[in-house]
């Protein structure tokens, strides 16, 4: 059940101009809170360095405010909290359930190249063999004291609880398997934290009490209520909604190039006419309802000509990169 007091948030990484699957989870986010008198927080997940550039961080905030979707509190730029992540880390290692990883992506495919099968965890990632979590002692205090980059995985073995589960609005009670992930990264060669740590770190210091993300971040849920049982975190609500897709089917996307929100002021479309569009088609449930249902965009008026021509996406994925 979710809690009288419902904090949501919205946290996109700015890597790219925001498109209208963005618009409606931060809508959704936004309306699910205010409903009830809650709050909506606004979260920058930047942790990216290769990709995340400022003025798409700026460009996110400018977009919102165009839509009038202003959101409670300061905004929460993750690149600004790295010391806590790292203390998130520290406190794993000190239970003995996190160990360095030396292998390459080639490393990785190469060894799942040569088994049998090559399974792959709930977000389609390449399930990891094991490699370095069987190496002896030995060879891994040499490899560190050589300097060898290396990220840093979960031992899922060590790690796992049985019997967790989270509530999922308008389905209740929904059980967990977050070995289905196997040895997921929680610190990358080229980050200091994975988007699996931070998110969840951020959502339990920010209080959030409703996440509301796109379905395709759904299976991320079991891993993420692993984390939340190790640290010992409280445990959010969640409100998976389906994702929204352009008149052939395909998700909106930012590397399939969806038309951004800026691209729809240059063509003169109102912020009025985009959100009268988001909660035609798929207005918010109260936060004890059901997920809003996937809706495909079409092309019947130059509003609906802007909006509906954009490609594929997510209806926000910070993924792995909320």
């Amino acid at each position: 059940m979710v809690p009288m007091s419902v904090t949501t948030r919205f946290a996109p990484s700015p890597t790219g101009y925001l498109h209208l699957g963005h618009a409606f989870s931060a809508f959704n986010a936004r309306e699910r809170a205010r409903n009830v008198g809650g709050r909506f927080l606004l979260r920058l997940e930047d942790i990216d360095p290769t990709r995340c550039r400022p003025e798409f961080a700026e460009a996110i905030k400018d977009d919102l405010a165009w839509l009038g979707l202003d959101w409670d509190a300061e905004v929460r730029v993750q690149s600004e909290h790295l010391a806590e992540y790292r203390a998130v880390l520290d406190c794993l290692a000190g239970q003995g359930l996190i160990y360095p990883c030396f292998c390459t992506r080639s490393d990785v495919m190469r060894e799942l190249s040569a088994s049998a099968a090559a399974p792959h965890a709930p977000d389609g990632a390449p399930l990891y063999p094991g490699t370095c979590r069987r190496i002896s002692a030995g060879e891994r205090a040499d490899r560190l004291g050589a300097g060898e980059r290396y990220a840093l995985r979960l031992d899922m073995a060590a790690a796992l609880r049985p019997g967790l589960c989270y509530e999922e609005a308008g389905e209740g009670r929904v059980a967990c398997q977050p070995e289905a992930f196997g040895d997921v990264v929680l610190s990358r060669k080229d980050a200091p934290a994975s988007y699996h740590l931070c998110v969840t770190h951020d959502d339990a210091v920010q209080a959030v009490t409703l996440v509301t993300r796109g379905e395709d971040l759904r299976p991320s849920t079991d891993l993420h209520r692993l984390i939340q049982a190790l640290m010992d975190w409280p445990v959010p609500a969640y409100a998976h909604h389906k994702l929204i897709v352009d008149s052939e089917g395909n998700r909106l996307a930012k590397r399939n190039r969806s038309v951004s929100l800026r691209d729809m002021r240059q063509r003169g479309i109102s912020p009025a006419e985009v959100i009268d569009r988001l909660r035609a088609e798929a207005p918010p449930a109260h936060p004890n309802g059901a997920r809003g249902g996937a809706f495909r965009l079409s092309s019947s008026s130059s509003a609906r000509d802007a909006i509906g021509d954009g490609g594929s996406g997510d209806g926000y994925s910070n993924s792995p990169h909320s």
